[in-house]
């Protein structure tokens, strides 16, 4: 990559520039090096420093260097005779911002330093031609604007929607046309209409542009299809790496989940305004739906979402009076069809997105369940929400693979309650599998082997044998109390999300349920359950466990696990906003209604009660209160989550006022990392237990010491190699997955 010095009497002045520049990258890695100033507040250009920055941004491809005014042209000229090869560098007489930036996005881009250095001369061009001719800019492809398709796919969906977020950005109207097949020109605003250009690799696209910001458009375009559209083409393999999610064993054919076609309801149309505003309503379901999954895979459906040709067709159909579910359903069938035309199969099969996200649609328009997969086997998804993983049959599904996600995404945590092997972060080129070929895979080394040879079947086979013998000689003595070789008993428990995970959890010798996730009773719904409908399942889980002592954690609403009947409201970062017991303590009514349903439980059998994403004292007592409103209950035990590092390092401040702390991990290693536990990019961050994470679990247990029980829920607990670990720091409780049960009271044993 070409490096780049920016030279400038004020380094606050050079650091505001590069960062700008660095803005416009869109993230992709840029070598750049201030020499600026003689140090943060004298202003003045050093030769010295310059010719060092030079060695430090030059990788091998050369430097770029931009200046100032007067003495920094003077510096840099005397820095090039410092430099042992000066004829790799190239003075830049663009201007200090606009080249800049110009400069940074070539760069980024992969350009050559003599292309780095005309992109920056060109920097003043977009306002030149605004102020000094006012008038509309148009690149033709007169003016030699055309650019080469270099992706093994094409224009395929996942690089047109880069292209389209990236021009959206420009005020402009950008158009393309296929020059190679003729086509006719589209706005490169609309998914849709890009994808329908049927751009294959080698083809060349022509590209104009008019509006204020179109020269600078345009050559975004240009950048862009030089970087391939953002895309890196992974070479097709029949092994693929991904990460282990749920252990297990999974052979048989490749599945999809697929529906019927929908029947749309026979009704009139209220009017075009109430038609769109029930549309609209539908369409941000879907929208939060697909954010939750934090996937690159879903850019194509959630850019189909706001895409004007697709909306603007809706529009017209409103208009002449079609309800929103026809409407939407012919504008969606138009599209796909535009998709069908065209010759090359793989763009082709892209009207199965369309069809995918205009399902997904009108369920929400109409409100209709979660479709299931079609047939037995294992299945291959992009990634799946929490409804389609709760609903997956372990009788039917063999394992699951899918190119996103990671370990401790709720999908994978489904599929490991419900005892399905999975793989996650297996990377997009899954999708390509046909559907029936033959797949093996591992859901504890994240190996998945489409159409395997005799003898890697055979091998998957004996790995699923032995870890069947385990897996019995773990169930015998699942009953039976675990306790370390040093002596030390251990409760091993369950964390559950159902009436059924409680029976399944019982059913493998758990000691108690040491997480009840109760928002399952919350989300998915128009209304709150009350608090008769509450304290029915609490007590059907407490029977289906026979009497042992289960662990309600109250409402954990918030960021991905939005309440329909409770719009949240607009945050940067929902993850780092009102969730968990912040959540419930903004909405006191129906928190109150919680802790009453769970003070009469708690009469009748033993009950643990558990507060999410508590961060500070205040917090837990305000919690604390709204319980001892809410009634007694003899032997009912108080805790809290330790999610917030914040919180692990004042564990002690929250002594008073616990029974016990229960270490949810994989929150903990999210906002310790910095790495979103859904992202399949940072599986190697959030993978296992990180030192650092560790550090906070052994602080939390000296500040426990032998006052407040520490348990952990987390994923970690249920990870064998991690188990040692957790118990010498002061762990006594372990909950994990109920499948998990046996095994990781047989690790406890072997500790």
């Amino acid at each position: 990559m070409v490096g780049l010095v920016v030279v400038c009497h004020s380094r606050p002045l050079a650091r505001a520039a590069v960062a700008l520049a660095s803005e416009m990258t869109q993230g992709r890695p840029l070598a750049v090096e201030v020499a600026a100033g003689l140090d943060e507040t004298t202003f003045g250009t050093d030769a010295v420093a310059i010719s060092e920055a030079i060695a430090a941004a030059d990788s091998g491809d050369g430097v770029v260097v931009l200046m100032d005014l007067g003495s920094a042209v003077l510096s840099a000229e005397l820095a090039l005779e410092m430099v042992d090869e000066p004829s790799r560098v190239v003075l830049s007489p663009a201007p200090l911002v606009e080249g800049l930036v110009a400069a940074a996005v070539a760069a980024a881009s992969g350009a050559d330093r003599h292309e780095v250095a005309d992109e920056a001369r060109n920097g003043l061009a977009g306002k030149q031609s605004h102020l000094e001719q006012d008038v509309t800019v148009e690149q033709t492809p007169a003016d030699g604007t055309t650019v080469k398709v270099i992706n093994k796919h094409g224009l395929h969906a996942r690089p047109a929607a880069r292209l389209v977020t990236e021009i959206r950005a420009f005020d402009a109207r950008v158009e393309l046309r296929n020059a190679t097949t003729g086509t006719s020109w589209v706005p490169a605003s609309s998914l849709t209409r890009v994808a329908t250009l049927g751009a294959l690799q080698n083809h060349i696209l022509e590209v104009r542009g008019e509006g204020r910001e179109a020269i600078e458009a345009v050559n975004r375009v240009v950048a862009l299809a030089a970087a391939a559209f953002g895309e890196t083409d992974a070479e097709d393999a029949d092994h693929t790496p991904g990460g282990g999610a749920s252990p297990g064993i999974g052979t048989g054919p490749a599945l999809r989940i697929r529906e019927g076609a929908i029947d749309l309801p026979d009704v009139p149309s209220q009017g075009p305004a109430t038609e769109w505003r029930r549309l609209e309503s539908a369409l941000a379901d879907v929208r939060q739906e697909i954010a939750r999954l934090h996937s690159p895979i879903f850019d194509a459906h959630r850019l189909l979402l706001d895409d004007d040709d697709l909306l603007a067709d809706v529009h017209a159909r409103l208009d002449r009076n079609e309800a929103a579910p026809q409407a939407w359903s012919a504008a969606t069938a138009r599209t796909a069809a535009a998709f069908d035309d065209l010759t090359d199969p793989y763009l082709r099969g892209r009207a199965a997105d369309v069809r995918a996200v205009s399902q997904q649609v009108l369920r929400a328009l109409l409100k209709l369940p979660t479709p299931a997969p079609d047939g037995d086997g294992v299945l291959l998804a992009a990634d799946l929400t929490p409804a389609e993983a709760a609903a997956l049959d372990p009788e039917r599904i063999a394992g699951v693979v899918l190119a996103a996600g990671s370990p401790t995404s709720h999908a994978a945590i489904l599929t490991r309650t419900r005892g399905i092997p999975a793989v996650v972060g297996a990377g997009p080129q899954i999708l390509q599998i046909p559907d029936g070929t033959l797949i093996a895979m591992d859901g504890s080394t994240g190996e998945v082997v489409a159409d395997p040879s005799e003898p890697v079947l055979a091998a998957f086979r004996a790995r699923a044998q032995q870890q069947r013998v385990r897996r019995t000689e773990a169930l015998t003595r699942a009953a039976a109390p675990a306790v370390t070789t040093g002596g030390v008993p251990i409760e091993v428990g369950a964390n559950i999300g159902s009436v059924e995970d409680a029976r399944a959890a019982a059913a493998n010798g758990a000691d108690l349920a040491g997480l009840v996730r109760t928002e399952f009773l919350f989300l998915d719904r128009d209304e709150a359950p009350t608090v008769d409908e509450q304290v029915a399942v609490y007590r059907a889980i407490a029977e289906a466990l026979g009497g042992r002592r289960i662990t309600l954690r109250t409402l954990d609403a918030g960021s991905d696990k939005p309440l329909r009947y409770l719009p949240p409201p607009a945050e940067a970062n929902p993850f780092l906003g009102v969730r968990g017991l912040r959540h419930s303590l903004a909405h006191p009514a129906m928190f109150a209604e919680q802790l009453t349903a769970i003070v009469r439980v708690a009469r009748e059998t033993p009950v643990s009660v558990m507060f999410p994403m508590v961060t500070t004292a205040d917090e837990l007592r305000a919690a604390r209160a709204m319980l001892a409103e809410a009634g007694d209950a003899p032997g009912l035990q108080v805790g809290m989550m330790v999610e917030v590092p914040a919180a692990a390092l004042r564990a002690a401040e929250f002594v008073p006022y616990v029974d016990f702390f229960s270490i949810g991990t994989n929150d903990l290693t999210q906002y310790t990392l910095a790495a979103e536990r859904g992202n399949a990019a940072l599986l190697s961050l959030t993978s296992g237990l990180d030192p650092a994470v560790a550090q906070l679990i052994d602080h939390v247990g000296r500040a426990a010491g032998d006052r407040v029980l520490v348990a952990v829920c987390g994923e970690l607990a249920g990870d064998e190699a991690a188990v040692p670990k957790l118990l010498a720091s002061g762990v006594r409780e372990l909950s994990v997955a109920p499948g998990l049960v046996p095994l990781v009271k047989q690790a406890v044993r072997a500790a």
